[in-house]
């Protein structure tokens, strides 16, 4: 954060100082499996390094595995980022993000790459071909279990949305799980767009309507679970499954509910299931 001083100084100059941080690079190596995701690559690699693993420094994320993801997939990896402790995240542009960017863009823009011979502070080689979808467990993003290790965990809600796992792409993959299936009793399935662009599309495509039929709740974009303000804030001894990017001791309501991290496909079916699993189960 940044104090009054800096903030006035922002505002009269439009200008600030930032110390350029070393960067960490992680290289992802394999395919990816079934059912796992770039939500599961940086799970995987906040639980292997840490929640201060990229302390003050720059993640610049690269490899195989993150060229083959969608654009807005590989948003939850630069996203939650900060939950490794790093300033921020990268992942180069390639022809799929100069797509993604082109019609969205408001201004003219140069995209930025590394420069030849860079020098990182450390690489990281991750292996992902037998990646399992991660679950994080309460209440840290790094407390990270493989999925058959978590069936066993009956839930009170689950929350698809958020600038983390919100977008069109993450939408569509619920909406794939939840097709002519119900959530179950006594859950509660609550599905929020990141933006008004995405829950226009929604409605346009019929995921809003898939929702609606499976038994669960559709809202406009808005925070709200994922910041403990309104539309699913949890109870003392709620358990919920949430695709945001944080599950801290009172984050989504009550300090005495648990919160745990998945992907959207893992979610979706947790809502059929009752309890954390996986589509291949349905």
């Amino acid at each position: 954060g940044m104090g009054s001083t800096d903030i006035a100084a922002i505002l009269i100059t439009g200008r600030t100082w930032l110390r350029v941080p070393e960067t960490l690079r992680y290289v992802y190596k394999g395919a990816l499996p079934r059912w796992v995701t770039g939500k599961d690559l940086i799970l995987a690699t906040i639980g292997r390094f840490g929640v201060d693993g990229a302390q003050g420094k720059a993640m610049e994320f690269a490899g195989e595995a993150i060229s083959a993801l969608p654009v807005e997939e590989r948003l939850a990896l630069p996203n939650m980022a900060v939950e490794a402790g790093a300033l921020n995240g990268i992942i180069e542009p390639d022809e799929k993000t100069l797509e993604y960017v082109g019609p969205r863009a408001q201004r003219p823009f140069t995209p930025l790459y590394g420069d030849p011979g860079a020098g990182y502070a450390a690489v990281h080689e991750i292996d992902v071909s037998r990646l399992e979808p991660m679950v994080a467990f309460p209440h840290l993003p790094s407390n990270t279990r493989p999925l058959s290790e978590a069936r066993e965990v009956r839930v009170d809600q689950v929350y698809i949305g958020s600038c983390t796992n919100g977008w069109i792409a993450d939408m569509r993959a619920a909406a794939h799980v939840l097709k002519g299936r119900k959530v179950a009793e006594g859950v509660r399935l609550i599905v929020i767009p990141s933006t008004t662009e995405v829950y226009r599309q929604c409605l346009r495509e019929g995921i809003a309507e898939t929702v609606l039929d499976a038994g669960g709740i559709f809202s406009t974009p808005t925070c709200g679970p994922c910041i403990g303000a309104h539309m699913g804030v949890l109870g003392d001894g709620m358990r919920s499954v949430s695709t945001s990017n944080r599950n801290f001791v009172g984050r989504q309501g009550s300090t005495r509910a648990q919160v745990y991290l998945v992907n959207p496909h893992i979610a979706a079916a947790t809502a059929v299931l009752g309890r954390i699993g996986s589509p291949d189960e349905l």
